[in-house]
């Protein structure tokens, strides 16, 4: 790793990176998405109607805290997109873990809202880390030891962290109140800091990673994918956002909601493996349209009513959302073997816009009508709309091979 060596102390860290085995490489990959994600992100999920109850939080600003959540997200990734010096990236990463960690377990300090901000802010920064800078770590390291260089066992932290939040809010829920929940959290990331701290490697040379297998054929247009997954962010984040208050405010289902996202996260654990396989014999874009298409279902089922319907809307929710990001991901990384993370961040860019602005619309849409319809169809027509962006890069990519 000629450009991260420059000192017999940095040689020697660098060979201690050597030293790692597969399996520590991804439980610091998977540890730092379950605490950058599953918790600076995800725990905010099922801890929002138990704050709309127990404070004086209302539905819009709820929509403004995970508004502000992604404005760090986006800052985050703008950072990253500028981060050549491989040093400068493994340094962020880490100080994105500390961000994350503080971002969660500091919510319960108090019921202040300006507080609140701030910290939804700093946990948007951190998100960063584990989903991009560690993801693009991640691969790095695969590319340069020739292995596939597919994220679906990555991604598998993804799941699991949204199944740990989960789960932890549905033991929780009656037995601790809001700020005691967020310290909880608090306490789970301080133990996934050390493993996402120690274990993961240090960024390869280009030169080691120049061997990486691209996707062959013509990308076509610059421009759909990150409009696509613009698209995809819009579903994403109002589903992330408002999925567990959309089920808890169904008359009879007041019980259902942290078990909705429990099983959001039960279906995004092995979602983006499957994805892979599936991708290998359709192709990244035609996995990709069928995860969009399976995802409006969910949206639409969410209007069934009954706790079926929105139990298995939670099901194909999870099961789409963490595989489109996953492939989307995947995908960016490979096509700059030198500097995966920065490629992620530079599509994630787009991503950014839709998780920034949307959930402050959600919020308003809902407060203003009485209930989440409205933010339902803006979701299911965004990523209608991704799916014809997705099918106008198929068409382009078989225009230019004549």
């Amino acid at each position: 790793m000629a450009d991260t060596i420059s000192s017999p102390d940095a040689r020697a860290a660098a060979q201690a990176q050597d030293s790692l085995s597969p399996w520590q490489v991804m439980a610091a990959g998977m540890s730092a998405l379950i605490l950058t994600v599953g918790l600076a992100r995800f725990a905010y999920t099922p801890l929002l109607p138990v704050m709309l109850a127990e404070t004086g939080l209302d539905a819009a600003g709820g929509g403004w805290l995970a508004t502000l959540n992604y404005a760090g997200y986006m800052l985050g990734t703008a950072t990253a997109v500028a981060l050549h010096d491989p040093v400068w990236r493994y340094r962020s990463y880490r100080l994105c873990l500390v961000l994350a960690l503080v971002g969660t377990g500091g919510m319960g300090l108090a019921e202040n809202f300006t507080l609140w901000a701030v910290l939804r802010f700093f946990a948007g920064i951190g998100s960063v880390g584990g989903l991009l800078l560690g993801s693009g770590l991640v691969l790095g390291w695969l590319l340069a030891r020739g292995r596939r260089p597919e994220l679906g066992v990555h991604f598998v932290g993804m799941g699991m962290g949204i199944t740990v939040s989960g789960l932890a809010a549905v033991l929780m829920a009656g037995r601790l109140d809001w700020a005691m929940q967020w310290w909880v959290f608090g306490l789970v990331g301080a133990l996934l800091l050390l493993p996402s701290w120690f274990w993961m490697p240090r960024p390869v040379a280009a030169a080691q990673a120049a061997h990486a297998a691209k996707l062959g054929g013509p990308r076509g247009r610059a421009w759909l994918l990150p409009a696509a997954y613009f698209c995809a962010s819009v579903g994403y984040v109002i589903g992330a956002t408002f999925l567990v208050a959309i089920v808890a405010a169904q008359p009879g289902l007041s019980g259902g909601g942290n078990l909705a996202w429990l099983l959001v996260g039960v279906a995004s654990t092995p979602a983006v493996v499957l994805w892979d396989r599936l991708a290998r014999r359709v192709g990244d874009v035609g996995a990709l349209q069928l995860a969009y298409a399976i995802q409006i279902v969910s949206f639409l089922l969410l209007f069934g009513g009954g706790l079926g319907s929105a139990l298995a809307a939670a099901l194909l929710y999870g099961f789409t959302s963490i595989g489109i990001v996953g492939l989307t991901l995947a995908y960016a990384g490979r096509q700059a073997p030198d500097n995966p993370g920065r490629a992620m961040a530079r599509l994630t860019l787009s991503y950014g816009v839709g998780q920034t602005v949307a959930p402050a619309i959600a919020g308003y849409i809902a407060q203003n009508t009485g209930g989440y319809a409205g933010a339902l169809w803006l979701a299911a027509a965004a990523m209608l709309a991704g799916m014809v962006f997705l099918g106008m890069m198929q068409l382009e990519a078989r225009r230019l091979r004549g």
